[in-house]
């Protein structure tokens, strides 16, 4: 199942939250080599995970972490603006209703098309809360994930070629585009929005844009 978790609900999910953030571990740092932290709990976590960011998150029904993706709004500090902005001919992403997504992880354990499902879930959150995009970084791997998923991004920017590109996307919420996530991912629209409503209510504020 899908679960939305703030940074400072992970407490209530300890198995969840130490798997997920020892997969990043795995993903970003053994098989990417990325220039990532892990500490001495096998966590791969960085400064945004401190800034109470939104957790979508594939829970496996051992409770363990399948999947997941961090999501924080542009507003305020965010990784795309810091970090690479120099990619992005616009300057920064500022706005309540964009937000940023990072992290996206697949545990090795993760069951086929847990990737759709969280896409899935990314496009509940913005229909839910008034989100029209999302802005993100991902490197050349993820564009066949995306293409899998059926929702690639517009490029916004890049760098270098192979395993040393970086490309900065948008993705926007259509209500098309939703319907035929859910398709390819095998779950019903009814079953995500219940997910999402479990976690926000059927009427959330607290993000809501605009």
């Amino acid at each position: 199942m899908i679960r939305f978790l703030f940074a400072d609900q992970l407490h209530n999910f300890p198995k969840l939250r130490d798997t997920m953030f020892q997969d990043r571990a795995f993903q970003f740092k053994t098989r990417l080599n990325w220039a990532v932290n892990v500490d001495e709990n096998g966590f791969e976590t960085d400064e945004y995970d401190t800034m109470n960011p939104l957790y979508v998150i594939w829970e496996m029904p051992d409770g363990q972490h399948g999947g997941s993706m961090r999501l924080m709004p542009t507003t305020g500090r965010c990784m795309i603006n810091e970090h690479f902005g120099h990619l992005m001919d616009d300057g920064p992403v500022q706005s309540p209703m964009i937000w940023e997504s990072t992290r996206f992880c697949l545990s090795r354990h993760a069951k086929p098309r847990t990737a759709n499902a969280l896409m899935l879930a990314g496009g509940e959150f913005m229909k839910g809360c008034g989100v029209k995009q999302y802005v993100g970084v991902f490197d050349q791997r993820m564009i066949r994930i995306y293409r899998m998923i059926g929702a690639s991004p517009k490029l916004l920017g890049q760098s270098g070629q192979g395993k040393d590109f970086i490309g900065i996307g948008l993705w926007a919420y259509d209500q098309d585009l939703h319907i035929r996530v859910s398709n390819i991912a095998g779950i019903s629209l009814e079953q995500s929005q219940e997910w999402f409503e479990h976690s926000f209510g059927s009427n959330p504020q607290f993000a809501r844009a605009g």
